[in-house]
């Protein structure tokens, strides 16, 4: 009887652990080879989730943004690696901040090849942030396996160097943090971006990527398309306030 307790504790004590350790990193499809990565970072004194994603080609995983925990970096390599039974060999950070740059360098000398435009490294190198090892000087279309996307920069939003990255073909819109949850109340920290533009910038947003199926957003939930439509009005009533 008591031999049966200590081996209920400690499978109670282990499944704990373990299940405590995968809390950090969630992962969830999306459609097709496409998956949302999720792990979590303290902000003003609260657990914020930070969204990225990844997609699986013939060629290699190819992720969007990096774990904004430090102590996730590797583990979603390995989940990524058990789960598909591939490599992770590119890496895009949507603008300077942590919770999309703070894997880059980790990444850079796992041997992934890691992507930001010009101007987010020199903002990155301003701000003390991690770098990537290749620089965008211009929007980019990249073909990897069997997949093409493009990176596009729409202007001044969130931070001034925001890009999001379209997948024309499947209508999927990453938006990192320049587009804010459809539940959002306010446009989230904007002291690194410019207010008055904001509204302008998501305008440009929704006429390059027409009809997206999905939006994925930084750090609220991504299954609400009205999202996109949400933070532009939003933006327009912050730039209406900031102009008296």
């Amino acid at each position: 009887m008591m031999r049966t307790i200590i081996l209920t504790t400690t499978l109670v004590f282990f499944l704990t652990h373990i299940f405590g350790q995968h809390a950090k990193l969630k992962i969830s499809p999306l459609t097709g080879d496409f998956y949302i990565y999720t792990t979590y970072n303290t902000y003003q004194e609260s657990q914020v989730p930070a969204n990225g994603m990844y997609l699986v080609t013939n060629d290699g995983v190819v992720m969007f943004d990096t774990p904004w925990d430090t102590t996730q970096f590797q583990p979603l390599l390995d989940s990524i690696r058990s789960k598909h039974n591939k490599n992770v060999i590119m890496c895009f950070a949507t603008h300077w901040h942590s919770d999309k740059t703070a894997g880059l360098e980790y990444y850079r000398q796992q041997g992934i090849k890691t992507y930001t435009t010009v101007l987010t490294d020199e903002l990155s190198k301003k701000n003390d942030k991690k770098r990537a090892e290749f620089l965008m000087t211009k929007d980019t279309v990249f073909h990897t396996g069997q997949y093409a996307f493009e990176t596009y920069y729409p202007g001044q939003g969130h931070t001034v160097d925001n890009i999001i990255i379209w997948f024309e073909k499947e209508k999927i819109l990453y938006g990192g943090c320049l587009i804010k949850g459809a539940d959002d109340d306010n446009l989230g920290y904007t002291d690194d971006g410019n207010v008055i533009e904001y509204a302008s910038t998501l305008k440009k947003v929704q006429k390059k990527c027409r009809q997206p199926q999905f939006i994925i957003i930084a750090h609220n939930d991504w299954k609400n398309t009205h999202s996109l439509k949400h933070s532009l009005k939003m933006a327009k009533e912050l730039k209406k306030k900031n102009n008296g």
